[in-house]
């Protein structure tokens, strides 16, 4: 009981990282856009969450080892809920840009402290399950948070408000998990310690982090720039939410079903599958722009396929890593997811102001066939290849 009891805590805490980071995207979009910030420039201060993830990565490791679970995830709670509830006190570039970075250090201690967690005590059979109702509350935070959008027309500092509120209430539930460490296989290292196991954990699953790369920049173009790009080809706020709504409900549906799945078929066959159907989706996207219910059916269909693609990534990662590198194979799914969510929005962004003669919806599906040749192409070579500790 109390095993299941640390897991539904710990699931239930990740979808508040998924209404803030769901709410955020599009919201201050939106508001920049109203205010005449220019799309690159908007797209650049998305980026600080991201920003924030990869300066606190290196730095993530030894303390894990060191204070174990709880600790660290109460640290990236409340530093989430005070920087959301800082937004209306002072509207200003710079000033906004530091409050999302101060959220992407909060969202990446809180993540990588309850992803190993997870995968530290699933076991390879049950492994796809835990992982994808881990996505399944990120999803179901996620799909919440861009529903908060339109409020910003009756106050503009009220959507920061309840959400700031709806994370102080989860975050309180932490206080009833008994602490816990990684193992005593996980000892304390150096800081560069770290790198060294960056490049060995590179080694044995390189493959598997090119999922939340993608997830990564997928997710942060269309929350951060799509907004943008929807209000240009005349869709108007609310069309937009529902249609990122959608995307994040499609990924809802099937997040679990997939999960249980790739313990069955393995996870880089079901990988093949989400990628080249997400794919599809997104350019069958690009011949939709003229239906606001094309693009709407589009979106969905593209959630119920690539919206599993992070949580697929992880499972994929735990089946190739060692035990001992399990914490730094999670910290680097967390890096990559960082790495594409920098891309997204900035390129998204540049996209929007020079080179717009290309369909927006052309980038995201070219990034997913990319990965895809990756997958098909390595996935399987390493997946036989067994992994030793």
């Amino acid at each position: 009981m109390n095993n299941r009891f640390r897991f539904w805590i710990l699931v239930s805490i990740v979808a508040i990282s998924g209404f803030s980071q769901g709410m955020l995207l599009p919201l201050i979009a939106v508001i920049f856009e109203k205010e005449g910030l220019s799309s690159s420039l908007n797209g650049l201060n998305a980026t600080a969450l991201y920003i924030g993830i990869l300066l606190a990565s290196p730095f993530m490791e030894n303390p894990l080892r060191k204070y174990g679970f709880k600790p660290i995830i109460l640290f990236g709670g409340l530093t989430v809920i005070v920087s959301i509830a800082l937004f209306p006190v002072w509207q200003s570039f710079w000033f906004w840009f530091v409050l999302r970075l101060l959220i992407g250090i909060g969202d990446h201690a809180l993540h990588f402290s309850t992803q190993t967690w997870i995968t530290s005590f699933s076991t390879e059979q049950n492994r796809g399950r835990n992982i994808s109702l881990y996505g399944l509350f990120f999803g179901i935070g996620f799909a919440a948070g861009p529903l908060m959008t339109p409020l910003v027309n009756i106050n503009q500092a009220l959507p920061f408000i309840i959400s700031s509120l709806l994370c102080l209430i989860g975050w309180v539930f932490i206080f009833f998990l008994k602490n816990e460490n990684p193992g005593e296989e996980m000892e304390l290292s150096s800081f560069f310690d770290t790198f060294k196991r960056f490049a060995k954990a590179w080694k044995y699953g390189w493959v598997a982090f090119l999922p939340p790369l993608g997830y990564g920049f997928l997710e942060a173009s269309l929350n951060g720039i799509f907004p943008v790009y929807g209000l240009r080809i005349g869709l108007n706020v609310t069309n937009v939410s529902i249609m990122l709504t959608a995307f994040a409900i499609g990924g809802i549906i099937t997040q679990l079903p997939l999960g249980i799945l790739s313990d069955k078929l393995g996870r880089q066959k079901v990988l093949t599958l989400v990628l080249s159907s997400g794919g599809i989706a997104f350019l069958l996207a690009s011949w939709m722009e003229s239906s606001a219910l094309g693009l709407l059916i589009c979106f969905f269909i593209a959630g119920m396929m690539v919206g599993s693609t992070f949580s697929l990534g992880i499972s994929f990662m735990a089946d190739l890593m060692p035990k001992s590198l399990l914490p730094t194979g999670n910290l680097l799914c967390g890096v990559f997811f960082s790495i594409g969510s920098l891309a997204g929005p900035f390129i998204g962004g540049l996209f929007l102001q020079w080179f717009n003669q290309i369909n927006y919806f052309h980038i995201i599906s070219s990034i997913l066939f990319i990965i895809l040749i990756a997958n098909v192409g390595y996935g399987r070579k390493m997946v036989l290849s067994p992994s030793k500790g």
